[in-house]
């Protein structure tokens, strides 16, 4: 998917010039535009996403100073405040990585961890603004077009065992009465279908919480299925079975939609 920047107004795109230039002069290895302004989705009130991708032994011996220069430069500069003005979460989250990921055995209520998201968001759906090394690109090659295939079954079967046992639990919350935990439960299992969902095409996510239509429509291409789920989190009678027949329902979607 071919992606370019598109900043909501003249305040992030001068904030990202100002970015560059700071990093330009300190000892990382690239410079990354995230999430929505990655993606042309940003609107004034969204925040500005910026990855500083630093080679592992560099941040070890580095991170703490990179932070207090860039907190240093980030207190200075108006045209920081002049884009906190700009909307109502128009500031800069930027975070500083190595780039190396390991998957997490999620805990039975927690949802999904987010080693997919984490490559996704750092690797693919971004845009390298400024790359002092060829570290951005080694990183990349490794988890690109996908991480390897026993992995991939391994993540597979164990998002399908988390999925399952959070639908299993709906029928049981149902019966006590206990509806607000039952959705809980159907929501949770709902992104870990997405988790296997985009594990099983061997395609890397965006969010398991927001721009589901994207991702759905867009990036796997099943406008059928994305109707679906919207389906099954629009309850109208919350206080009865209904939780428990939207839990069978993702069942099924889950065995007819993912394979190994």
């Amino acid at each position: 998917m071919k992606i370019k920047p598109t900043y909501p107004t003249t305040q992030h795109e001068k904030a990202t010039e100002a970015i560059v230039k700071f990093f330009s002069d300190q000892d990382i290895d690239s410079v990354i535009l995230t999430c929505s302004c990655a993606r042309g989705k940003a609107t004034k009130d969204s925040c500005l996403d910026i990855t500083i991708l630093v080679s592992p032994e560099k941040l070890i011996r580095q991170k703490e100073m990179l932070e207090k220069r860039w907190n240093e430069f980030y207190e200075s500069e108006k045209i920081f405040s002049d884009l906190y003005q700009v909307g109502k979460y128009s500031h800069i989250d930027l975070d500083f990585t190595d780039g190396c990921f390991e998957p997490k055995l999620p805990g039975w209520t927690t949802g999904p961890d987010n080693f997919e998201l984490e490559i996704g968001n750092i690797f693919v759906y971004v845009i390298p603004l400024l790359e002092r090394t060829d570290y951005f690109q080694r990183c990349k090659a490794q988890y690109l077009p996908y991480y390897n295939e026993e992995l991939r079954q391994k993540r597979l079967a164990e998002a399908k065992k988390f999925c399952f046992n959070n639908l299993d639990h709906v029928p049981l919350y149902v019966e006590r009465g206990l509806y607000f935990q039952a959705f809980n439960r159907l929501y949770l299992a709902s992104q870990e279908f997405l988790q296997a969902l985009f594990i099983s095409h061997r395609v890397y996510p965006i969010a398991y919480d927001k721009w589901i239509h994207e991702q759905i429509e867009d990036i796997l291409g099943m406008p059928k299925l994305y109707k679906k789920l919207v389906s099954i989190m629009e309850i109208s009678h919350f206080e009865s079975h209904e939780i428990a027949d939207k839990a069978i329902t993702l069942g099924h979607l889950f065995q007819s939609h993912i394979s190994h």
